[in-house]
């Protein structure tokens, strides 16, 4: 009888263990990103600069109702992203000055969703290419941004966004990848005159 006592809870547990209906809820998966390789052309069209961008990108005139002869969309369409690209020629100290502070306002109107902006100085002094690199972390429209002159004729402006509800945890893989890219054009960058 001993026996049997110690059997059958055993026997009760393991066939209570096969006919379990409770639910146990798995994480939240993202889809797997395929990266294309790094390969890159050169942009030297009717604008006064030139830069590297990667072929997987699409680089299309802007078509908004105000824009200018150097205006671009940069279109990353495997990401459902794009870096804007805006040009103006600086006729004065106080119009570059504006289009500065312009720059650091786009970037710190995300201060209420980012979670850090860091600023940092790109300085190409051999090129005369000088700017502020503006890194937005957070779910935020806009993950970087910045600017590019030579402080005497011209100005450079770039912003990347995403078509999608900011989730940074989500975007970050790929924001990571095109940084990458975004580094590539600043350091290739060149001023045509």
């Amino acid at each position: 009888m001993n026996r049997y006592f110690f059997l059958l809870p055993g026997i009760l547990l393991a066939f209570s263990a096969c006919n379990s209906n409770s639910y146990s809820p798995k994480p939240r998966g993202y889809f797997k990103i395929d990266f294309p390789a790094k390969v890159y052309q050169t942009y030297q069209k009717d604008c006064p600069f030139s830069f590297d961008y990667p072929i997987y990108a699409v680089l299309q005139h802007d078509s908004s109702a105000d824009t200018q002869a150097c205006w671009y969309n940069l279109s990353f369409p495997q990401f459902n992203g794009r870096l804007h690209l805006t040009y103006y020629d600086i006729s004065s100290k106080t119009a570059f000055e504006n289009l500065a502070e312009d720059a650091r306002t786009f970037a710190f109107k995300h201060t209420v969703k980012a979670n850090a902006i860091d600023q940092k100085l790109i300085n190409y002094p051999e090129k005369k290419v000088y700017g502020v690199y503006y890194a937005i972390e957070g779910n935020t429209a806009s993950s970087v941004q910045f600017f590019l002159t030579d402080s005497t004729k011209h100005y450079f402006r770039a912003a990347l966004y995403f078509n999608e509800r900011p989730q940074y945890d989500s975007i970050q893989p790929v924001i990571r990848f095109i940084k990458t890219d975004i580094d590539r054009m600043i350091s290739t960058f060149k001023w045509k005159n």
